[in-house]
């Protein structure tokens, strides 16, 4: 390539570009006048790189017409560099003093190519477009010094990207021109090399014209068009540099040098295609983008966007509470993460779903206390925790102590707390991002906001699913309504066979026993319509054993087998419930058990007296308290806070009914998902799924809690414990 065609091409790219700036700058101009000198200097510059691009390839225009582009681009920048400030004294003075240089010297340009057009005037031509170029030049430097440091702080900052973009064209112009002076002649490389140096300055050009919105220009660059941008030119740059080395290494190769140069080539664009493939190297450029050319880390509409159409998707493999985490860790760059939410009273906050699943299993992620370090340390400062500040400095985060996550051990590294109305709903614990990554103020203040709308946002997916269950309710209440009118009826009828049964007592002893079944009958189809029309008697809650209710509901199950036998029964486990409910209850949990073991299995029931189990007051559910199994462990949690008076304990009595049974067992999933869902069953036509969930809302209002132990292919035990009464 010659350095005429170069220099074409090297000019062709700057009038582009400025062509572009040009545009993008008419685009947002409001009215100003110092955003229209911009947009005057563009557009001069980009029709002066024209005209030089065409002179390069076609080498006939005059010098003059050159040296009157070259002083009419200088005349429009220095234009924008005196109309940035009004101060009076010597920056007046130096205002009219550039002017004027550059009005002369636009007229001689003219005169030189109008009045005196022969060829003797070649070269005063050429010496007047390198004096003035180099006079030029020199006083765009002194006013650049001058705007710099004139300007305060703030100024400084929005005007460093116009004098690096200015400053560089100038600059370039002041060795070109220097250079000529001591050669007596312009050198056609650097002249040729000139094109492409301007071009670099456009983007500083439109950065300062973006961190100056008092000149009416309201630029804005989406970060990809910047980040695709740069990456289009880094690899043209690499690609002309990798041509380079081929020209030289044919050049001076020899015999070998075209093969040297096919090996080369091969081997550069292998390493090209590398380093576009590279995920790193792609973040690594991002990063450098937004820390050094934006203002704000993040672009906002675009990260927002997305957000919001995460955590709405309902895809095949990804829940709500799956798309809840992957919603959070896509804003950060994060490979996954899990979602704590709050369990039961005993339980605290359990791991409810992570994304990905199968690097991130649930199953890793052990349950964490309501009352722990972490959990009151997110509820009063709703901060979000930097896992790799905390290990360096644990003072800066009240030197709480961390729950062990097994999932994933070493590679986790933030945790967002999900806040709705000063309550802690759960957190999201979020793996380390690829590097480069530093936690600033602005992913904090990100993470925090999105917490809280993904806190709404399960919030209210958890009221929908209870609205569900609702009219769910209100089905099984309708279908229920017509089973009482049966009953009501069936009842009738017997109770008038009853009643008229004296008056065909032909056969006494079989009329006598069949009166007292069909009795019997009566009565209980009588609770039954008294219990589904919601009319128990507040009167029946008394104080009972409830040694005598589990032995009198083995009895009843007896007939089945496997049949329940009975194993201690503490006499002293006293209670206030009612007995025929609780007693329903009971050989609820036998009839189940039942179903789910062999005839050779066991079924057992005991009945034990827990005492002096110490309870925290302030339970997360507000109505069960929370037992510590461990004593010391419960004298260290839930510490008071500063200028509060320390909690008060308590020990307390509990009555505790098992029921545990050699059967099939369930998973820790159904145990967690389905075994409380009311209407979920397994048992086909035969249940309604609504046993279960009872047992527990019945012996919750009792003020007691229901607990689960199973292991799938080795039994289940369940325990009610309820509060005792001694």
């Amino acid at each position: 390539m010659s350095i005429a065609v170069f220099g074409a091409f090297a000019y062709g790219v700057a009038s582009a570009a400025f062509l572009l700036l040009t545009l993008l700058l008419l685009t947002s101009w409001e009215g100003r006048a110092q955003g229209a000198r911009l947009v005057i200097a563009s557009g001069t510059t980009t029709l002066w790189a024209a005209l030089l691009a065409y002179d390069s390839w076609v080498q006939g225009l005059p010098v003059a017409a050159i040296a009157l582009a070259e002083f009419l681009r200088d005349a429009a920048w220095l234009l924008v560099l005196t109309g940035l400030t009004r101060l009076p004294g010597h920056w007046a003075t130096l205002s009219r003093v550039t002017l004027l240089l550059a009005g002369s010297a636009i007229a001689l340009a003219a005169a030189e190519l109008l009045i005196e057009p022969v060829a003797a005037a070649g070269y005063s031509a050429l010496a007047l477009l390198m004096i003035g170029g180099l006079v030029l030049s020199l006083v765009a430097m002194v006013l650049l010094e001058q705007v710099y440091r004139n300007a305060n702080a703030a100024g400084r900052y929005a005007l460093k990207f116009l004098v690096i973009g200015v400053g560089g064209l100038f600059a370039y112009d002041l060795f070109l021109y220097s250079q000529a002076q001591l050669l007596r002649a312009i050198e056609p490389a650097s002249w040729a090399a000139r094109g492409l140096v301007v071009a670099l300055t456009v983007p500083m050009i439109a950065l300062a014209a973006r961190h100056n919105p008092q000149w009416s220009l309201q630029v804005f660059v989406s970060r990809h068009v910047v980040f695709y941008t740069t990456s289009f030119l880094a690899i043209g740059a690499y690609l002309l540099l990798m041509s380079a080395g081929g020209y030289v290494i044919r050049l001076y190769g020899g015999t070998w040098g075209r093969v040297a140069q096919l090996v080369f080539f091969a081997g550069a664009g292998m390493v090209l295609f590398v380093l576009m493939t590279s995920a790193n190297l792609r973040r690594r450029l991002r990063v450098f983008l937004n820390k050094h050319f934006y203002r704000n880390k993040y672009d906002y509409r675009i990260e927002w966007l997305r957000f919001i159409d995460t955590l709405s998707r309902r895809d095949v493999d990804a829940d709500v509470r799956g798309n809840a985490v992957r919603s959070i860790a896509q804003i950060i760059g994060s490979p996954g993460g899990a979602l704590y939410l709050h369990g039961d009273a005993d339980v605290g906050f359990v791991a409810a779903a992570a994304w990905p699943a199968h690097e991130f299993p649930v199953s890793g992620f052990p349950p964490v206390a309501a009352d722990g370090d972490l959990p009151q340390f997110l509820l009063h400062k709703k901060w979000v925790v930097d896992l790799r500040e905390h290990q360096r400095s644990p003072d800066v985060y009240q030197n709480f102590t961390l729950p062990a996550f097994d999932a994933a051990e070493g590679r986790l590294r933030l945790i967002v707390p999900l806040v709705l109305e000063e309550e802690l709903l759960g957190f999201v614990v979020l793996a380390d991002p690829p590097p480069p990554f530093d936690t600033t103020y602005e992913d904090r203040d990100l993470l925090k906001t999105v917490g809280r709308d993904v806190a709404m946002h399960l919030a209210q997916h958890e009221a929908d699913r209870q609205l569900a269950e609702s009219r769910q309710f209100e089905a099984y209440h309708r279908l229920t309504a017509f089973v009482m009118h049966d009953l009501k009826n069936l009842a009738a009828q017997l109770s008038m066979i009853v009643g008229n049964a004296d008056k065909h007592r032909r056969n006494p002893e079989f009329v006598d026993d069949a009166i007292s079944t069909i009795a019997h009958s009566a009565a209980r189809m009588q609770r039954l319509i008294e219990q589904l029309q919601g009319r128990e008697a507040q009167t029946a809650i008394r104080r009972i054993s409830l040694s005598d209710i589990a032995r009198e509901a083995c009895s009843r199950c007896a007939m089945r087998q496997p049949a329940p036998t009975c194993g201690s029964l503490d006499p002293g486990a006293m209670v206030h419930a009612d007995p025929e409910r609780l007693g329903m209850m009971v050989e609820h949990l036998i009839r189940n058990a039942q179903d789910a073991t062999a005839e050779a299995g066991t079924v057992r029931v005991e009945v034990s007296l827990e005492r002096n189990v110490e309870v925290d007051p302030l339970g997360s559910s507000g109505v069960f308290p929370v037992l510590q199994a461990d004593p010391a462990a419960a004298s260290t949690s839930n510490p008071a806070q500063p200028g509060e008076a320390p909690l008060q304990r308590q020990r307390l009595d509990f009555a505790c009914l098992t029921v545990s049974d050699s059967g099939s067992g369930m998973t820790p999933e159904f145990v967690r998902e389905r075994l409380f869902r009311p209407f979920d069953t397994t048992k086909g036509s035969k249940g309604m799924g609504i046993g279960a969930y009872q047992v527990r809302e019945y012996v919750h209002g009792l003020d007691g809690r229901v607990r689960v132990q199973s292991v799938l292919g080795v039994g289940t035990t369940v325990t009610l414990r309820l509060p005792a009464r001694p």
